[in-house]
C-alpha cells in the first residue's frame, strides 16, 4: 500500500475505521474549493433537471414542472457565479438551460405531467400564483384576441415581451 493511503491499517475486515473515515473526510474538505461547489451545483441543478424534463433517464414518469422550474431558476442565479470559473465551457451550461426551459414550457403547456397539476390555474384557496411566484390567473395574461397586456404597475421600466425581444421567454424573470 502507498502511504498516501488513508485507509493504510485498516480494521478487522479490510473495513476502514470510524477514525479514518474522519480523517480522509477532513482531508477533502481541507482541498475542496467553492468554485468546484458551484460547478457542480450547476452540473447537478441540470442533471435533476433533465430528468424532471423528461429529457434524461427516467422518462415521462418522472416529469415535474414545478421541480424543473425551480432547477431552471437555481442554475440561473448560479450562472453569473460560473460563467467566469468555466471559460469557453459556460456556453454549455446556456445550451442545457436552454433545453431545460423549453421542456418547461411544454410541460407548463400540457399540464399532464405528474407534480405540475393545477399549475395553470389559480389554487382553491384563491392564490393566482404558478410554481415560481408568477400571476397566472387569466387576468394576468394578455387578451387571446390580440388586446394589450396588462399595465405596467408605475416606477417599473417598460420590458419588451419574447417577439419584441427576440428573446425566449425565462420562468420567473
Amino acid at each position: 500500500m502507498s502511504s498516501n493511503d488513508p485507509f493504510a491499517g485498516a480494521g478487522p475486515g479490510g473495513q476502514p475505521t470510524q477514525e479514518q473515515l474522519l480523517a480522509a473526510y477532513e482531508e477533502q474538505m481541507r482541498s475542496l474549493r467553492v468554485e468546484d461547489v458551484v460547478v457542480q451545483s450547476i452540473a447537478g441543478l441540470l442533471e435533476v433537471g433533465g430528468r424532471r424534463a423528461g429529457l434524461a433517464g427516467g422518462g415521462p414518469g418522472e416529469a415535474d414542472a414545478a421541480q424543473l422550474g425551480l432547477a431552471i431558476e437555481a442554475v440561473k442565479a448560479l450562472k453569473p457565479i460560473a460563467a467566469p470559473l468555466l471559460g469557453p465551457n459556460a456556453g454549455q451550461i446556456d445550451q442545457a438551460l436552454s433545453q431545460l426551459q423549453l421542456a418547461y414550457s411544454r410541460l407548463a403547456g400540457s399540464g399532464d405531467a405528474a407534480g405540475d397539476a393545477g399549475d395553470a390555474a389559480p389554487a382553491p384557496d384563491g392564490d393566482p400564483s404558478g410554481p415560481l411566484g408568477a400571476d397566472v390567473s387569466p387576468k394576468a395574461a394578455p387578451d387571446a384576441a390580440g388586446g394589450p397586456p396588462p399595465a405596467q404597475q408605475p416606477g417599473q421600466p417598460q420590458q419588451p415581451g419574447a417577439v419584441e425581444s427576440g428573446r425566449l421567454w425565462i420562468p420567473g424573470r
